[in-house]
């Protein structure tokens, strides 16, 4: 899980990080959370936020984020969960740039997927395993 800069390490702290963790292992089971180290206040920023993502500096933006792309690597983890959408779009372009062959996928969309409401057409950055899990089809509640 990326702890995202502005709600963890800017605002709430570690009792925000421990809540999404809460909530996330509740929807995804124990047993299939990794977490990075460091991480909640310690995490690495991915750097893509504070404007830096549409900063128009992509050269600068992906070599600072290559420690955030070394972290995900070294926990062997096949998905990365965001809970800030420039965490999301800037590991999304990390994983691409440096073959890092992980999913990055919006916070909300596991919980929406565990909940068994996530439409069809949501399911962009989920891997070929969760794309069809809990799809809901409307006509067929016909």
């Amino acid at each position: 899980m990326q702890d995202p800069c502005q709600i963890v390490r800017k605002s709430y702290g570690d009792k925000i990080a421990d809540d999404l963790r809460f909530a996330l292992k509740a929807c995804i089971g124990e047993e299939n959370f990794i977490d990075m180290h460091p991480n909640r206040s310690n995490n690495f920023c991915c750097g893509g936020g504070g404007g830096f993502l549409q900063s128009g500096f992509k050269k600068e933006r992906l070599e600072y984020g290559r420690i955030k792309d070394t972290q995900i690597k070294t926990t062997g983890a096949t998905y990365v969960i965001a809970g800030c959408h420039n965490c999301h779009a800037q590991i999304h372009e990390l994983s691409d740039h440096y073959q890092g062959h992980y999913q990055v996928v919006h916070f909300w969309t596991i919980l929406c997927l565990a909940l068994g409401i996530l439409g069809p057409n949501e399911r962009a950055y989920l891997g070929d395993d969760l794309k069809d899990v809990n799809v809901f089809h409307p006509e067929s509640a016909m």
